[in-house]
């Protein structure tokens, strides 16, 4: 019987020893890290308490039954699970290795420990094709006690006490002990108590010599008593690996997988039955047949994960209108009250976070907003400039932020929508079009497809959209964030850099005609940054500002400073230093403070060198409608293509974003409300499209790291491998409404002293929303792992249940997929740029139908898995 990865039988659980205590860790269902017990000593209680958390056995069961089920122990006090022959691919591949090169003594005469462990590794040495050239096996015989290298010296009677074989030598001279360095053993809980399998010890060893792991089943004449729990000692396994392998390759994983098929009393009464190897052999596929039967989950559970393949969307589901909005209401409204007095009143107060996140929320938003702002400027001539963006986001922010049904996510102008209204810009020009008004009636159309995508439940549809789709969409927009800001670097080194000011071909002309005859090499001296600068201050009587090279130097100082400051601010919280609450305070800060440190570099210890600042036109009248009765039928027509391609990208961007603020690892509570926000969305750019003010929709990764500032994380140790888990999030619109409603007061900081921000500062802004924003992402873990040595591998769910090949095959598919839609949504031509939304919904039948011609569907699942 199989529950959850976990064996259940009536002879027990399955146990290790160790002498090190272990720190207490709790674990949900389905996780792969092992709990540990705090107490060295084992209880029956303990024990029972991991199986009923772990396996979501019954309360009665333990009271029923003698056997609530089994486990494996480690020395190290350390419960283990068994492991999982229908996911963990490791598990057969250890067997099969151990088939291949069987090393297996059957009817062992020897009757001490020690003697048995001698005659395996004597077996092991005579094996031709298990030499190991280098290994020493007196030193291994050693390294199996805790005593290593101590002599062992005059005659005495031996005997063995302990579940780990201690070897008692009593001599003339002194009293020695020795135990078994590192065990696996199966214990069992019952009514009465713990209850040892001591029928078979399985020791495990790290040899720094080894080549490569080797396994060793002894399988004793008779039972032999060894101590108090290991009294009927029959099977003997011994694992020996070296230390720098894989991390399901270690000696414990290897220990763990045959651990696993002893566990069982059938099992073990069949090989005591055996008769030669190849019988022996036999049982062992028979029993990894049945182990991996029986592991097998019924179709419709999944391990804290999507389930194999989605539920089938049904058509009645779309044209229920209106029911995923009354459902969003009718899940969020009763929470509604909480999300202003959540951390605020009571006794988890987060007051300090709440302002520590709303700061970073703040220049999350605002800075982009002038970005953006004054990238629309340039495209359109000033009609969307930085103080109606601005506008726009103060406005369209706190409608959200008070309405919404997920008050978590961002709302911001982005990348793409910027990209939309500069290809508008440039139809308007071709075709003699008002732009004020054409660009109404494309926000207006936009809004019409959303309201009709909410109405009828289109969002069900995001169910189709797996994992490493989403972060293929996610990396993309990283991506997208980098180039913007390399483009901009790469604009100011051609300006200053390069080319230097216009007046600079005039100046040289006048230097050469001057000094026609003394041969020199007059554009060597104009490039240089000295003479440039010289000859300005002579022609310009400027003599406190400087152009040229120093201008790009600086501006690319600016940029990296301000992604070095920020991202060191940001990982501060994983350092020593300062107290605990400083530091988290810092890393929440850490976009803020790096912004206004190299701001002030950059504008005032550097002042006397020119930096490139955006435009500031202020206008007249914020608030002036559209002239939508101005367009022609025909015009009309036409952007409701336009909207129809715009609506796309705002219904994947809205809901792929709002997927990634709800993942299940955040552990967010109050629900979802897709379909409601979906329409709030529609509403809010229909108000913006009329007044000629910027669009905005879900930001990535801004909402995810919104998420993170207001989450309280904790540090786990897996293997070597350190992971943060986030143990709660406070919820709230607090943070949402004071950033947005502090970046409408920004309004009052126009031009000054906001034109002190270097656009170069901005630019090392978006670097390090990238380069944060990809901490997590599964797709660059894996693009990560091609350049990473296997030892250096984390144990991760997908390495233990993925053969390495598939894994490499799926991220290269990934990758490829992701270079096409970087091909579309970079393309230097307008208009293909414009259809790589529908580039993202083609992902879905790229995933369900060609990905599993290549990739068996199990292994795909359990690279989609949420954790």
């Amino acid at each position: 019987m199989s529950r959850n990865g976990y064996f259940f039988e009536e002879s027990g659980y399955l146990k290790c020893d160790t002498d090190d205590g272990c720190e207490a860790k709790e674990e949900t269902a389905g996780e792969e890290l092992f709990d540990a017990v705090n107490s060295s000593i084992v209880s029956g209680d303990s024990i029972r308490f991991f199986v009923n958390v772990n396996l979501e056995v019954p309360p009665n069961a333990t009271a029923e039954n003698e056997s609530a089920g089994c486990v494996l122990l480690h020395t190290s006090r350390k419960y283990l699970k068994l492991k999982n022959f229908e996911e963990e691919v490791r598990a057969h591949r250890d067997l099969d290795g151990f088939l291949a090169r069987a090393s297996i003594i059957l009817d062992e005469t020897a009757t001490s420990l020690d003697d048995v462990l001698r005659e395996m590794l004597k077996h092991f040495a005579e094996d031709p094709e298990n030499m190991e050239p280098s290994c020493n096996f007196e030193k291994i015989m050693s390294t199996l006690f805790t005593d290593s290298g101590t002599p062992r010296e005059g005659n005495g009677t031996h005997d063995v006490s302990e579940s780990t074989g201690m070897n008692i030598q009593t001599c003339t001279s002194h009293l020695k002990f020795h135990l078994l360095s590192d065990t696996i053993q199966g214990v069992t809980a019952t009514v009465t108590g713990v209850q040892y399998q001591q029928s078979w010890l399985c020791i495990i060893c790290t040899i720094k010599s080894l080549q490569r792991r080797h396994v060793c089943i002894s399988r004793l004449e008779r039972p032999q008593n060894w101590g108090e729990n290991s009294c009927e000692v029959r099977f003997v396994i011994l694992v020996l690996a070296p230390p720098k392998m894989k991390s399901t390759k270690t000696a414990t994983e290897v220990g763990r997988t045959f651990a696993t098929m002893f566990s069982d009393i059938t099992f073990r009464q069949k090989l005591l039955e055996t008769k030669t190897e190849e019988e022996f052999k036999e049982a062992l596929v028979h029993q990894r047949h049945l182990l991996t039967v029986v592991n097998q989950r019924p179709s419709g559970m999944s391990d804290g994960h999507k389930a194999h393949g989605p539920k089938p969307l049904k058509l009645h589901e779309f044209l229920n209108v209106g029911k995923g909005i009354s459902d969003d209401i009718a899940r969020r409204f009763p929470v509604y009250a909480l999300d202003f007095t959540d951390g605020v009143i009571g006794n988890n107060k987060a007051i300090g976070k709440y302002i520590t996140t709303m700061i970073f929320l703040y220049f999350a938003c605002l800075l982009p907003s002038i970005a953006f702002g004054s990238l629309n400027d340039e495209n359109t001539g000033g009609v969307i400039d930085v103080q109606k963006t601005i506008v726009g986001q103060c406005i369209g922010g706190l409608l959200y932020a008070l309405f919404s049904g997920q008050p978590l996510v961002v709302l911001l102008t982005t990348a793409p929508l910027a990209l939309y209204i500069n290809v508008i810009r440039g139809i308007c020009d071709d075709y003699n079009l008002d732009f004020s008004a054409f660009y109404a009636w494309i926000g207006l159309w936009n809004s019409f497809f959303l309201v009709m995508y909410s109405l009828f439940n289109f969002s069900l549809l995001m169910k189709l959209f797996k994992r490493s789709t989403e972060e293929i969409i996610a990396l993309f927009i990283s991506i997208t964030f980098v180039l913007d800001a390399f483009k901009g670097i790469i604009k100011v080194f051609k300006k200053y850099y390069y080319h230097g000011r216009t007046g600079d071909s005039y100046l040289e002309k006048a230097r050469t005609d001057a000094i026609p005859s003394l041969g020199i090499n007059t554009t060597f001296l104009m490039n240089s940054s000295v003479s440039r600068s010289m000859s300005l201050e002579n022609q310009t009587g400027m003599h406190d500002v400087h152009y040229g090279r120093e201008t790009a130097v600086l501006s690319l100082m600016l940029m990296l400073g301000t992604l070095w400051l920020g991202h060191t601010l940001y990982q501060f919280k994983k350092s020593p230093y300062l107290h605990a609450r400083v530091r988290e305070i810092l890393s929440d800060c850490a976009l803020p403070i790096s912004v206004l440190t190299f701001s002030v570099v950059g504008s005032y210890i550097f002042k006397d060198i020119e930096m490139s600042t955006f435009n500031y036109n202020p206008s007249e009248s914020l608030f002036v409608l559209a002239p939508v009765q101005s367009l022609s039928i025909g015009s009309v027509m036409s952007a409701m293509g336009l909207g129809f391609l715009l609506s796309m990208l705002f219904f994947i961007e809205q809901n792929i974003v709002a997927s990634l603020t709800n993942a299940p690892e955040n552990r967010l509570v109050k629900g979802t409300a897709y379909h409601w926000d979906l329409l709030l969305v529609a509403l809010i750019n229909t108000g913006l499209s009329l007044f000629g003010l910027p669009w905005i929709h879900a930001a990535f990764p801004h909402s995810p790291m919104h998420v993170r500032a207001l989450a309280y994380v904790e540090e786990r140790v897996e293997n070597g491998h350190i992971y943060e888990t986030i143990v709660s999030v406070k919820e709230t619109r607090l943070t949402s409404l004071m950033a947005n409603f502090l970046v409408g007061l920004s309004l009052l900081l126009l031009p000054f002293p906001l034109q002190w921000i270097p656009k170069p500062v901005l630019y090392g802004l978006f670097l390090y929303i990238a380069l944060t924003s990809i901490d997590g992402n599964q797709l660059f873990e894996r693009v990560a792992l091609l350049l990473k040595e296997q030892t250096a591998y984390p144990p991760t769910h997908y390495i233990r249940r993925v053969p390495q090949r598939k894994i490499h095959y799926f991220t290269g598919l990934q990758v490829l997929q992701l270079l096409i839609l970087c091909g579309f949504g970079m393309s230097p031509l307008p208009y293909m740029k414009m259809i790589f939304p529908l580039i993202m919904i083609g992902m879905i039948p790229i995933r369900y139908n060609l990905l599993p011609r290549i990739i068996e569907a199990k292994y795909l699942d359990a690279m989609d898995a949420e954790h």
